[in-house]
């Protein structure tokens, strides 16, 4: 007979003492618990003492969380919270050297517990820290662990950032500004930084006016700290001032990091990220990657203002502009001025750039988006490649067969879908990695980005002889185009060129047609029962590769507010898929992760179900801002007996799909996402290709004995020809 429920089964270790194995009783009060099992190695005080995990992160127990405590759990008696912080408290400011180190390394990991830092804190603890760091009597490791606890404590959200004295500020961004600081100090600077300009309005103005931009150049060619370094720039940019940061002329490296969008545009950060991060000679991992898309994603947003900023008609600036492109593709040299003759003649001229209003085509840019950003990538093509410009324009302007290639439309519209594609003006998704290194190669990458572009439309224009009725279907082909090469992460802008060079339109054609074999080829009545007698089979193949990739098992993200610090925990399914196996990790690990790491399990057969997106317990409280929706689709959890929960945030949606259906098909569900499916279509189509091959290679005899049959139930055509 099972235990009852609230019991559950646990081994209480105490140095020097053998090990007492009980069985806890959720329902009685923790203190009775611990009372009974001092009373067991003859300890007094027992209000003095408190269970912590022996494994793993080794926190604390309280009456809200000893739900988590599953059978077989080993826990470990240790002296109360308020005690350790009270001790530790005290070690920390005596006068012996190694003691004070020992305590603040114990500090150090104590720190991370949400209940020791509660007591931490009650007792001034922060303060303490802060004036042993204003002080600057405090080097190497003993101030490592000192800015670490500092970093764990202010993590718990209990103290506001704002209580942060500004003498601190400048202690800590002088261990960034000085060229001879040990690696883990300048790692520990730069994210108590981040985490400052983070969470406090008035902390980043501090912030700012304390750190430039070459101090942090600086940093970037070391990897050990360039992660912390680019995370900080990017926290800087994504809070700092709209004004600020629209500023885009060049400015000294000297300038502070208000100036934002100014530093983004020096070649010298833009070639140091390049060369010592993105080529450099690591390969780049998860949090990097994250970073560089979220300063892809910020540097895209500066354009947002010109996108969302109509062209106003009576502006005599903005309408100059028009003019200029009219006279770099036609005059060759500047109009002079007050040529009545000339002016007759601007609309047909505006006709033949392609404008929709030729009377008046400063009304073409008043739709956004893409507003005066389109205008502006049109006067850098014509500025720049003033060639290509004038080669496109003229090309199509002296055509009379209805199938020319209207310049400003088409510059107009590409800039809006290039919007769309990149997302200009959205926020960054948590966990999202996806960056693109070719625009990190140029210094107007944007710019460059459109040039390429438009020259690809143009040629898929002619590719397609379309009309002015064809403009919607080629956009259409266009932005798939550009899509699929994107998809391919060229290194540079001379591989995109290559990329979209192989997907001209009838290319295409091809891979739309490829695409869709399996719905609009194999659809004749024969062809769908074999289907369906094929496809059991290949789910049961689907289903098998799923739960032997679980049985490998995947490395999750813990999300704290610091992500540079993440913590991984790891899941794999037991080889006879009877058990979960799970635990914590200190750092990702490079490969399979033995069962006997993993301290917790779940046997199968207590799981009742599992959940996806906002119906998890863990994101039933996340708020709805852009930068969770990605989280949200990639979080999933396990609910098991009694009322527990484990829970996940995949990695990326392929992993994602691989649990969620390893899961279901583990519970014997019907396995249903969209790699599921693509799969099932993919290995469906070739398993039909290859059994069709067999019936055409079939050597038929030269003459057949006339024995009566039933009907074949398939009667294939094949066309030889």
């Amino acid at each position: 007979m099972p235990p009852p429920a609230d019991i559950v089964k646990v081994a209480i270790e105490w140095p020097g003492a053998n090990a007492q194995l009980i069985e806890m009783d959720q329902k009685r009060p923790l203190t009775s618990i611990i009372r009974e099992v001092c009373d067991g190695w003859s300890l007094s005080g027992s209000e003095q003492f408190a269970l912590r995990y022996a494994d793993g992160p080794q926190l604390y127990i309280t009456e809200q969380s000893r739900s988590e405590i599953k059978n077989g759990t080993i826990l470990r008696l240790a002296i109360s919270p308020g005690r350790a912080a009270r001790q530790l408290l005290e070690r920390i400011q005596s006068h012996g050297i190694d003691a004070r180190l020992e305590a603040l390394k114990e500090l150090a990991k104590l720190s991370a517990d949400p209940t020791f830092a509660a007591e931490f804190i009650n007792m001034e603890g922060i303060g303490t820290l802060a004036r042993l760091v204003e002080s600057g009597t405090h080097f190497g490791e003993m101030l490592a662990f000192t800015l670490t606890a500092f970093l764990e404590l202010m993590d718990h959200g209990i103290v506001s950032w704002d209580l942060i004295s500004l003498s601190f500020i400048k202690q800590i961004a002088g261990y960034v500004n000085q060229p001879m600081v040990d690696v883990s100090i300048l790692q520990r600077s730069l994210a108590i930084l981040e985490s400052m300009v983070l969470n406090s309005h008035s902390l980043y103005h501090r912030v700012a006016q304390e750190i430039t931009v070459g101090q942090l150049i600086g940093h970037l060619s070391n990897q050990e700290i360039q992660t912390y370094a680019i995370a900080l720039i990017n926290a800087l940019f994504l809070k700092a001032p709209e004004d600020r940061r629209q500023e885009v002329y060049a400015n000294p490296l000297e300038q502070h990091l208000t100036e934002m969008a100014s530093t983004l545009a020096q070649k010298h950060l833009r070639s140091i990220i390049l060369n010592h991060v993105i080529r450099g000679n690591r390969p780049i991992k998860a949090e990097m990657a994250h970073q560089l898309y979220v300063l892809q994603v910020l540097t895209f947003n500066l354009l947002e203002e010109r996108m969302m900023t109509k062209m106003d008609p009576n502006d005599k600036t903005q309408r100059d502009v028009i003019f200029e492109l009219r006279r770099i593709a036609f005059d060759g040299e500047n109009d002079p001025t007050g040529t009545e003759k000339r002016k007759a003649l601007y609309a047909k001229d505006y006709k033949m750039l392609g404008f929709t209003n030729h009377v008046n085509p400063a009304m073409d840019f008043t739709q956004t988006p893409p507003g005066m950003l389109a205008l502006d990538n049109m006067l850098y093509l014509a500025k720049v490649h003033q060639d290509t410009y004038i080669r496109i324009v003229l090309e199509n302007s002296s055509r009379e067969d209805k199938h020319e290639c209207p310049f400003g439309r088409c510059a107009i519209d590409l800039t809006r879908i290039l919007c769309e594609i990149l997302q200009v003006g959205e926020l960054p998704n948590e966990g999202c990695n996806d960056y693109h290194p070719m625009f990190f190669t140029h210094d107007r990458a944007w710019e460059e980005f459109f040039c390429i572009c438009i020259q690809l439309l143009n040629k898929t224009w002619k590719e397609m002889r379309a009309t002015s009725e064809d403009f919607n279907k080629v956009m259409q082909v266009v932005r798939e185009q550009i899509t699929r090469a994107l998809a391919m992460k060229p290194s540079s802008l001379d591989q995109l060129k290559n990329k979209l060079r192989g997907l001209s339109y009838s290319e295409i054609l091809r891979l739309r047609q490829s695409e869709r074999m399996s719905q609009d080829d194999f659809q004749s009545p024969p062809i769908i029962e074999l289907r369906e007698r094929i496809q059991p089979e290949i789910l049961e193949l689907i289903k098998q590769q799923r739960l032997n990739r679980l049985c490998e098992g995947s490395c999750f993200r813990k999300v704290g507010n610091r992500r540079r610090q993440e913590k991984f925990w790891f899941c794999r399914l037991s080889l006879n898929h009877k058990v979960l196996h799970y635990g914590d990790l200190d750092e990702s690990p490079q490969g399979e992760v033995p069962f006997e790491m993993l301290s917790d399990k779940i046997p199968v057969s207590d799981i009742k179900s599992v959940v996806t997106g906002k119906d998890c317990p863990h994101m039933k409280e996340k708020s709805a801002l852009k930068q969770n929706k990605e989280v949200l689709e990639l979080a999933f959890s396990v609910l098991y007996d009694p009322d527990e929960t484990l829970n996940f945030v995949a990695p990326n949606k392929y992993e994602y799909c691989i649990w969620t259906d390893g899961l279901c098909a583990l519970l014997g569900r019907e396995m249903s996402s969209d790699l599921t499916r693509s799969d099932l279509d993919t290995l469906i189509s070739m398993e039909m290709k290859l059994r069709l091959l067999d019936l055409e290679n079939i050597t038929i005899p030269e003459a057949p004995p006339p024995v009566p049959k039933e009907p074949s139930s398939y009667n294939f055509t094949y066309n030889y020809s």
